[in-house]
């Protein structure tokens, strides 16, 4: 455990040094849990994204994207049950005044059982804050706390507040006169964008059932604790899908989606031995099933992605606070010769954290290698080992000196390039320090134009992963790169 915590304290700091997250605000000493993404990270994240997008609008023929704004009428949130119910369990040491989520609190002394050999212990620990979490018992939570001696990281003390919940919502003011402005809040998740433009969407889209509506974008939660670099934030990205399906199909259509969204992640590279399901223990107010497909992060097993079944609940609620009808008419016959007729859809929803998603693909490609050469002596790399459909760069174009014409003809084949995919160019340094940085930023293909070149329009193409390097036609660059990333 303490060589992975090494190791993702390597990932970080290379996240920062080669130009994909940076800390927020840093010449001013920089924001807790804010960070921005730099020039390779905002492409990485965006060509996730794009492939997301496109596996989920392009190839499936009944789902669609959307774009909701960020603010909403305030209505919205008190439909959808996030004013009442959005909430943490919330302890404080009094002590230190450090605040903690209570089911973070439990786990870190469960995982440090684990760690000392202590299975039964940690098993037993789990299944009861599960079940006093499926309850609601506050104070059933505490004295859990209290009786396995859990202590503050800080003050080393077990002088606990009592627990209590905790609201995730941002809320603002909209409005130009501080006595007119109105309440409104910071979306805590994208899918009520959805929600409210079901009928929009499926009527000039003349969708029918079963069908899907997906978008991307920004959402804000109030956590009690942000932490390990951007997998847990208070601004972060999410991709969410909404499929709308006829009552009492829900069930089939759950397993569906369990089973493709599971490849979905093992076509980027994520293997299947670094995934797996976790049922909810307890359900959110609106669904009937619902479960985390968690991925093995260097700090432990966590969510990546959520499928839940969310009922009717949503429509239901937005029907009868808005006094408008949200139902669908289905044409469809049942077997004794009627229509389906009216009815509100079921929902199966999958949502995945895009900045969690950017963590897993470069806590997995991330690599400090070492080997011997043939003449015994030892050699070494950094390399992100990026798949290269969703790289940030797909290739390099390196003339291997800055003269006798290299630099033109590397031009020419960066402008040729440069139209299909992302390229990048550079002449300086020694081609061996070249690669390494080119390995170091994930780019998976480089091309050498070297004085050969000249004499029979033939270039060294070098291979991320393997190394291995290999002459071909330099017109055949392109379309070699292209087949590559598909």
């Amino acid at each position: 455990m303490a060589n992975e915590s090494n190791n993702f304290a390597e990932l970080i700091a290379h996240c920062k040094e080669y130009g994909y997250i940076f800390q927020s605000s840093e010449i001013y000493d920089g924001l807790a849990a804010v960070y921005d993404y730099g020039q390779n990270g905002a492409q990485l994240k965006k060509n996730i994204r794009d492939y997301w997008w496109k596996s989920m609008t392009q190839l499936h023929e009944n789902i669609v994207g959307i774009d909701s704004a960020i603010f909403m009428h305030p209505t919205t949130w008190k439909a959808s049950g996030h004013v009442d119910n959005f909430s943490d369990p919330m302890i404080d040491n009094k002590d230190s005044n450090k605040r903690y989520r209570v089911d973070h609190l439990i786990e870190a002394h469960a995982e440090a059982l684990a760690h000392e050999g202590k299975k039964e212990e940690e098993f037993a620990l789990l299944q009861s804050m599960n079940q006093l979490i499926a309850a609601s018992d506050y104070p059933g939570l505490k004295k859990l706390i209290e009786d396995n001696k859990i202590k503050c990281a800080i003050s080393k003390t077990s002088n606990w507040t009592d627990v209590r919940e905790f609201n995730l919502m941002f809320s603002t003011q909209i409005g130009s006169v501080a006595e007119e402005s109105e309440t409104i809040y910071l979306r805590p998740e994208t899918a009520q964008g959805i929600f409210v433009n079901f009928l929009n969407v499926q009527k000039t889209g003349r969708m029918k059932i079963p069908f899907g509506i997906a978008q991307t974008g920004k959402a804000f939660r109030n956590e009690i604790v942000a932490r390990q670099f951007i997998f847990r934030m208070r601004e972060f990205e999410q991709m969410e899908m909404q499929f709308f399906v006829r009552p009492g199909t829900q069930m089939e259509w759950y397993e569906f989606w369990k089973t493709e969204r599971i490849k979905w992640h093992e076509s980027i590279g994520v293997p299947a031995s670094k995934l797996r399901f976790h049922d909810h223990v307890k359900l959110a107010h609106y669904a009937d099933a619902a479960l985390d497909i968690e991925f093995e992060f260097p700090f432990g097993w966590k969510e990546l992605e959520g499928i839940h079944s969310r009922t009717d609940f949503d429509l239901t609620q937005h029907q009868l606070h808005s006094k408008k009808k949200m139902q669908y008419f289905d044409n469809d016959l049942k077997e004794d010769g009627k229509p389906y007729g009216n009815y509100i859809p079921y929902v199966i929803e999958t949502s995945v954290g895009l900045d969690r998603l950017f963590l897993t693909v470069m806590s997995l490609a991330y690599a400090n290698e070492k080997w011997l050469k043939e003449d015994g002596t030892e050699d070494s790399r950094v390399v992100l080992r990026i798949p290269a459909k969703i790289a940030p760069t797909k290739l390099a174009i390196l003339p291997l000196l800055k003269k006798d014409g290299l630099p033109e003809i590397a031009k020419e084949l960066m402008l040729d390039c440069k139209q299909s995919f992302q390229c990048f160019y550079e002449e300086k340094d020694a081609i061996g320090k070249r690669y390494r940085r080119m390995d170091a930023i994930g780019t998976p293909f480089c091309v050498t134009i070297d004085h050969q070149t000249k004499e029979d329009n033939t270039v060294t193409i070098r291979y991320r992963d393997t190394m291995v390097q290999e002459r071909i036609a330099l017109s055949e660059v392109k379309n070699l790169v292209i087949g590559l990333i598909n």
